[in-house]
């Protein structure tokens, strides 16, 4: 696999990874992802906790980290970009959401009875769109197809300039500071990083 290849694919994964974390609650399947592909570096503080040694995933996740995604996604932070953007603070979920505008554009749907959320501008909603252009991006080159993976990218681009960008960043700051558990605290930290990263990557 080329380095173009591997990159794009690599970016799909943080995407799919960070809109998993923040879509819902943990769960073992996404704690031993993390384990699998060595995040450690994602994760710094996250891998040194003694609480994590000292329980079991399941209790990890019942004990602690359940509580802490309820505080930073329902009861404390709002993760949904109407909210920041709005100058009333709502939560626009309908049709004239400009999110859900630049989602049918492309054809993406989001299922928010699966996902449990109540609008399609939720952090885990415009993130799994990011990975879902990567994805494209990954399919036209591997079909040699440079053209439409640049168009792709200018996608990419547009959507974090135009949404993510304008208020992800704040969001993630706000769930460093709230976190009560290093692997919330870590995955805020880092996902920024990971996104802040991307933008600069699409701007060379």
């Amino acid at each position: 696999m080329n380095k173009n290849l591997q990159y794009s694919q690599k970016r799909g994964f943080f995407y799919a990874l960070y809109s998993r974390i923040f879509i819902k609650e943990a769960d073992q399947k996404l704690l031993e992802t993390i384990e699998r592909n060595g995040l450690d570096d994602c994760f710094p503080n996250f891998s040194k906790w003694d609480v994590r040694d000292n329980l079991s995933k399941s209790k990890l996740i019942k004990e602690r980290l359940d509580a802490d995604f309820a505080e930073i996604s329902l009861l404390n932070l709002i993760p949904y970009e109407s909210f920041y953007i709005r100058e009333d603070g709502m939560i626009q979920s309908g049709g004239e959401n400009p999110v859900i505008k630049f989602y049918e554009e492309f054809d993406y749907m989001v299922d928010k009875e699966k996902a449990r959320i109540v609008s399609p501008d939720h952090i885990g909603a415009e993130l799994e769109f990011m990975y879902m252009l990567c994805e494209g991006e990954l399919k036209a080159l591997k079909n040699c197809d440079e053209n439409a993976a640049t168009k792709i990218k200018e996608i990419q681009k547009s959507f974090l300039q135009k949404h993510i960008l304008k208020w992800v960043p704040l969001y993630l700051i706000n769930v460093k500071n709230e976190a009560q558990t290093p692997f919330y605290h870590d995955a805020a930290m880092t996902g920024l990083e990971f996104v802040l990263s991307d933008y600069e990557y699409l701007n060379e």
